[in-house]
């Protein structure tokens, strides 16, 4: 049996603010928006190509045995894309606040690209979750 990843809960202050954030700047699909009962709203998104979505909610209580994430501290989701140089200058055009591409090298983190698997960015939603880029050789189907 397999066992997908398909939805991520990202936990936001404003969900319109969130939605708007995420389909216009970020460039994710909106897949749903929608009032499951009175009060409860269910906003999820796609990146591009990606089969895992992030859902925000509104009005609903935690699910029976979890707990409830804050707002802005949700961080080290990853994204991967195949020209990050690319992927960068749209997010930025988009306006999102995006940092340069940096890799780890032997003192740390530097500036630039990086060899396969080894150039990342990062950048933050209006509510200061963490999102993280990385360069990946190929597409994941062809991987």
């Amino acid at each position: 049996m397999n066992w997908t990843l398909e939805v991520v809960p990202v936990p936001v202050t404003d969900i319109d603010r969130a939605k708007e954030f995420y389909a216009e700047k970020a460039g994710f699909k909106v897949d749903l928006d929608s009032e499951v009962a009175p009060g409860m709203r269910i906003v999820q998104l796609t990146p591009p190509g990606s089969r895992c979505s992030i859902a925000m909610l509104q009005g609903m209580p935690a699910a029976p045995g979890t707990k409830e994430t804050a707002p802005g501290t949700l961080h080290g989701l990853q994204l991967c894309v195949t020209d990050i140089e690319a992927a960068r200058a749209e997010l930025a055009a988009r306006g999102v606040d995006v940092s340069p591409v940096r890799h780890v090298g032997e003192s740390g983190w530097e500036d630039g690209k990086g060899g396969t698997w080894n150039s990342f960015m990062t950048f933050h939603d209006p509510d200061g979750n963490g999102w993280v880029v990385q360069e990946a050789p190929s597409e994941l189907s062809e991987r």
